[in-house]
């Protein structure tokens, strides 16, 4: 792994050393799509290498799944029994949690499975400490609560840097870049408004990965590293947010530090709470149920009145399609029409399709096929 790590280093301290500019930026291209083909085989082999097999098998269930990332010890056990009622155990030195642990909280009328995983470390996207098991999870996820404490807050790059380097984008929509290959005609490139990169760099960061006949198509401006992501086609993007546990443990100015410290890096302020007291544990419920983006949809039987008590819980973006596929599969299948009632018709009872989107506290009522 040694000279691995030295071609890595060697790599970057080029690309920080050049220039970016029209002249440089096809060789920066192929420098970067070098790197990360280096990074990516170097992790699919130290994956392959810790054990094989699929790692720790997690049903998704519920209406979305949280996984709380942080270093060992951080308090994620105690956050997970404070948010559900699970029984993680907790004690006071690093890796009590060896598995995933999971548990489920009830918010707002969602129910949110919460996974509980051990501690990462520095290393972890190369296998180290469970890393293989442990990424393979947060793939998976809906959203990642990453997590530290008073003491560690500032080492919340690692995290960042770990889960990037496995492929996980935070807080990033997945450009929209269409890459055919082709057996002939080289590389043809087309793009709808401004591009952001030209052909010359296409073809510099291709040939790093041995394409050199493909149909290129990018929607809207894209960079270097949108370009290697779509290229390589193994990364997964999820919504992330911060919180710092354990803040009992110090006084207000420092937790005022620690805001400010945070804020700066990230451009959000974390969430400042206590597992073990509770303090702002309702807030992070908050935070979690609207980072995950739920809506209510209020259902409506033909003919009969729309149940306000019990809302069907679904997340952004909601299509009456979607609604039709939680409730049952032959609701697509036997599908006519749906009514609507709520801000995202232009008039109640307004006939829609499968594809119209709804909006927060909607009524619908869905008419199918006999």
């Amino acid at each position: 792994m040694t000279s691995i790590e030295e071609e890595i280093k060697a790599i970057e301290d080029e690309i920080s050393k050049t220039k970016y500019n029209k002249a440089t930026s096809h060789h920066i291209g192929r420098l970067k799509a070098k790197l990360a083909k280096i990074k990516d085989d170097a992790v699919a082999r130290a994956m392959a290498s810790a054990g094989g097999g699929e790692g720790y098998s997690v049903k998704k269930s519920g209406d979305g799944t949280v996984v709380l990332v942080g270093f060992p010890s951080v308090g994620k056990s105690t956050l997970l029994n404070r948010l559900t009622g699970a029984e993680s155990e907790t004690a006071g030195y690093a890796f009590t949690t060896l598995t995933v642990v999971p548990g489920a909280m009830e918010h707002k009328g969602a129910n949110i499975q919460i996974l509980d995983i051990p501690g990462l470390i520095a290393g972890a996207a190369m296998g180290k400490g469970r890393g293989k098991e442990v990424i393979g999870v947060v793939r998976n996820a809906d959203l990642i609560l990453l997590l530290g404490d008073v003491y560690n807050e500032k080492h919340i790059n690692v995290l960042i840097h770990e889960l990037y380097d496995a492929g996980i984008r935070l807080n990033k929509e997945k450009p929209d870049i269409t890459i055919k290959k082709s057996s002939n005609g080289g590389i043809r490139f087309n793009t709808v408004g401004k591009a952001g990169l030209d052909l010359e760099e296409i073809r510099a960061i291709l040939g790093e990965n041995r394409i050199v006949n493909a149909d290129v198509l990018t929607r809207g401006e894209v960079t270097q590293d949108d370009f290697i992501d779509a290229m390589l086609g193994n990364r997964v993007y999820i919504p992330a947010f911060f919180a710092v546990n354990k803040v009992d443990l110090v006084d207000e100015e420092r937790r005022q530090e620690i805001i400010v410290s945070v804020t700066e890096r990230f451009g959000n302020p974390p969430i400042m709470l206590s597992a073990h007291s509770g303090y702002n544990i309702e807030l992070l419920k908050d935070e979690i149920y609207d980072e995950l983006g739920f809506i209510r949809i209020y259902l409506k039987p033909f003919g009969g009145k729309a149940d306000m008590e019990e809302p069907l819980i679904i997340r952004k973006p909601a299509t009456v399609e979607s609604v039709c596929n939680k409730l049952h599969r032959d609701f697509v299948e036997k599908f006519r029409y749906a009514k609507v009632w709520g801000d995202s018709v232009k008039h109640d009872a307004q006939r829609v399709g499968l594809s119209h989107t709804l909006e927060d506290e909607d009524i619908l009522t869905i008419v199918t096929r006999a």
